[in-house]
């Protein structure tokens, strides 16, 4: 299923460049945008995880620099049948993690210091587990690429600032200016598309690995509060649809918004699973 969503959201982007293409050159303009949205769909297919973790200046560590979450982490793939994926660590205070790659055999699951430094060692497995439910579920590659897609979606519509339409003197110019402005928006709506229905069902996994849903639920309202005393570093929109919570999220209107279910809807969904 996560390939379908994944084959149809590199079509749109194809068919969303060779639109803009077409506005702002016309038929050579839409050529263009054709070649180069074939070329970001094969650069974001092979190394758009390798843009995440840079973008996030994720480092590896080894069994020796994080020998508790390393145990946590193989233990835990032991339990979901999954290859090891590769631990990263993120210098960030503000608590979060999350999971990029292609495939599992290429996964990498991050955490922030920040997130190692606010929750115990139950807590943090219910994280992990989460993360690995989307390497299970095969929610990465599709993450990974919408993260690239949402990046080039918002630099197309900072690029209608500056180059006008075809027909500005006949109203080009409105077009252009609705391009930048429902940009950011078509960005968002694409993380929204494929992220939450994708965290309710990461945190239902996470709770049959562990067998603890309480955990994910106290590890969440953990994170939580802590992104609200520790406002995020390397975060960035075009990515937050692949933490485990947005530190984007704020008031009533924002949740409309949210690339993530609230605080309250996920607690709920947990307590189903506890009642099964």
């Amino acid at each position: 299923m996560n390939y379908l969503k994944t084959g149809l959201l590199m079509t749109a982007m194809v068919a969303l460049f060779m639109f803009i293409g077409n506005y702002f050159g016309g038929q050579q303009g839409m050529m263009i945008a054709f070649v180069a949205s074939i070329g970001m769909n094969f650069f974001s297919y092979w190394f758009s995880d390798k843009m995440v973790l840079a973008a996030y200046r994720a480092q590896p560590v080894t069994p020796q620099q994080a020998p508790q979450l390393y145990a946590a982490v193989q233990r835990l793939t032991t339990i979901a049948q999954l290859p090891m994926p590769k631990v990263y660590i993120v210098d960030e205070p503000s608590p979060n993690a999350f999971a990029t790659g292609r495939n599992p055999k290429h996964a990498v699951v991050a955490v922030t210091t920040g997130l190692l430094n606010t929750l115990d060692q139950r807590q943090l497995e219910a994280v992990l587990a989460h993360e690995l439910s989307h390497v299970k579920h095969r929610d990465i590659l599709t993450g990974t690429i919408a993260a690239s897609a949402a990046g080039a979606i918002m630099m197309l519509s900072r690029m209608g600032m500056f180059i006008g339409g075809r027909d500005d003197d006949n109203g080009g110019g409105i077009g252009g200016l609705l391009i930048m402005i429902l940009g950011p928006i078509a960005a968002i709506l694409v993380q929204m598309m494929i992220s939450r229905s994708m965290e309710y069902a990461a945190d239902t996994e996470a709770a049959n690995i562990t067998g603890r849903p309480q955990d994910l639920i106290s590890a969440l309202e953990s994170i939580t509060g802590g992104m609200k005393k520790q406002l995020p570093t390397h975060a960035t929109p075009a990515t937050q649809h692949m933490l485990i919570a947005s530190p984007f999220t704020a008031g009533m209107l924002a949740s409309l918004f949210s690339t993530h279910p609230t605080f309250a809807q996920r607690k709920a969904n947990l307590e189903k699973w506890k009642r099964m």
